[in-house]
């Protein structure tokens, strides 16, 4: 790693001009992990400049997003705010001959403006991800860098503020290379020193072209209103041009490889690991990565976020209540990737039959393939008879299938436990039957075994 006297400086500077979107996201994290990693701090720093578009609903949404993110800064400032200090460096370029005014005509009205004074050489300047770039800028000419003395344009205003607070390390994304050369031309002539550069690949979608909506990207507040964790969303965005694979890390045995927490991803961050090659975003990666993360939830934070996400509609059946809802946490941690997708389960009948005994659209739904009705008949007449032998404090998964089990390999599993496990749920897909025994307990399982029974000799 490239290393500067003192301590490692980053920030994080985004514009207030739209929904903070994930790309933007992954630069604050990269920018996070190396100055955690390395000691340092990183700098929030809101460029507000364009006065049009900046609006203060998305500072907000910036803000939150952070919060929610866990992803802290030492402090904070608005490029709004600094106008006394852009006018000192802009005076000292007119002084020096660096910069001029010059009075334009746009649209048939005349405004004045301050230009850099381009010698037009030829600029070289290490990047630590892509070794040294090079750039002519006489075709840039003499570029506009100021409005009015306390009104800078982009490339005057990221100088000032990186030189002025002092940081050490500029990461962003590679469609910056090309800004570099303008604000390198600009750092010498105010005589500040040179940051090192990190300009990481690009998000792209799946068919690499440019990131959008339609790919699965959203504002971050989306990602948080679906149910992702902020983990989940910062692991996947690690791994979009960061690699673990060949680092040692200690702790880490019988884990995940691509699986981390924010502390875990700071101990392992380096940036001898960062791609140049541009990172494929794909929603069915974070799906996988978040489904992982709610797996290794603890329990009363992942019923939190249960109870947050539960339909209405599922509150409203005539079985529900905490302890029913307790007994079916495991199941619904196996089945969901976020937690909005408690939604999708309601709509797909998946949750309703947890709180409401199901009804049969027919007879033939509970038996098995080809199997005679009177035979399934005596299959549930069978259950219901060992699951009454089994004591109502010991009635468990565990014991439900040690009493079924070689009964159903004596009689075919097929023909013993579809109807079993139909009778319970009424759904040609859910969970097994003894996990279902174990969530409606005894009487109830009992109860629509004897119920699935009536239905097939009515």
């Amino acid at each position: 790693m490239a290393t500067v006297s003192g301590k490692m400086i980053t920030r994080y500077a985004p514009s207030p001009t739209g929904g903070l979107h994930v790309g933007s996201v992954r630069t604050a994290l990269f920018n996070y992990l190396a100055a955690k990693k390395y000691g340092g701090e990183m700098i929030l720093r809101i460029e507000d400049t364009d006065r049009e578009r900046s609006k203060k609903e998305y500072e907000k949404d910036i803000l939150e997003a952070m919060e929610w993110l866990g992803l802290s800064y030492s402090s904070m400032y608005r490029q709004s705010e600094r106008g006394s200090v852009y006018e000192k460096h802009v005076q000292k370029l007119l002084d020096t001959g660096s910069a001029y005014e010059s009075t334009e005509d746009k649209d048939g009205k005349q405004s004045t403006v301050i230009r850099f004074k381009n010698a037009g050489k030829r600029v070289t300047f290490a990047d630590l991800l892509r070794g040294d770039i090079s750039f002519d800028t006489t075709e840039l000419g003499d570029f506009v860098i100021a409005r009015a003395k306390n009104d800078p344009l982009y490339h005057l205003a990221v100088v000032i503020d990186d030189f002025e607070s002092g940081v050490t390390h500029v990461i962003r994304g590679e469609d910056h290379i090309s800004n570099t050369p303008r604000q390198i031309l600009i750092q010498e002539a105010l005589g500040a020193p040179r940051p090192i550069y990190v300009h990481i690949p690009l998000v792209l979608a799946p068919d690499r072209s440019k990131l959008s909506k339609r790919h699965g990207a959203m504002p971050v507040g989306e990602y948080k209103a679906l149910g992702y964790l902020p983990e989940a969303l910062l692991n996947f965005l690690a791994l979009l041009g960061w690699s673990p694979q060949g680092l040692s890390l200690p702790g880490r045995e019988g884990k995940g490889g691509d699986i981390f927490t924010l502390k875990e991803l700071t101990e392992a961050f380096s940036f001898d690991h960062l791609q140049k090659s541009g990172a494929v975003f794909d929603i069915e990666k974070l799906n996988w990565i978040n489904g992982e993360h709610i797996r290794r939830m603890e329990d009363a934070a992942f019923m939190e976020k249960v109870r947050e996400f539960l339909p209405k509609e599922a509150t409203q059946l005539p079985q529900y209540g905490a302890e029913r809802l307790e007994k079916i946490a495991p199941i619904l941690r196996e089945r969901i990737a976020k937690f909005s997708d408690l939604e999708l389960l309601r709509k797909g009948g998946e949750l309703a039959y947890f709180f409401e005994a199901p009804e049969y659209v027919s007879k033939k739904a509970l038996i098995w393939k080809n199997e005679a009705e009177e035979n399934t008949i005596q299959h549930i007449t069978h259950i219901v008879k060992l699951l009454t032998e089994i004591p109502d404090e010991s009635f468990t998964q565990e014991t439900v299938k040690g009493g079924i089990w070689d009964y159903a390999t004596e009689k075919g599993r097929g023909a013993v436990l579809w109807p079993m496990r139909y009778a319970l749920s009424g759904l040609d897909k859910s969970p097994d039957p003894f996990a279902l025994a174990e969530v409606f307990g005894k009487d109830e399982t009992i109860q629509r075994l004897t119920t699935a029974l009536k239905t097939l000799q009515s």
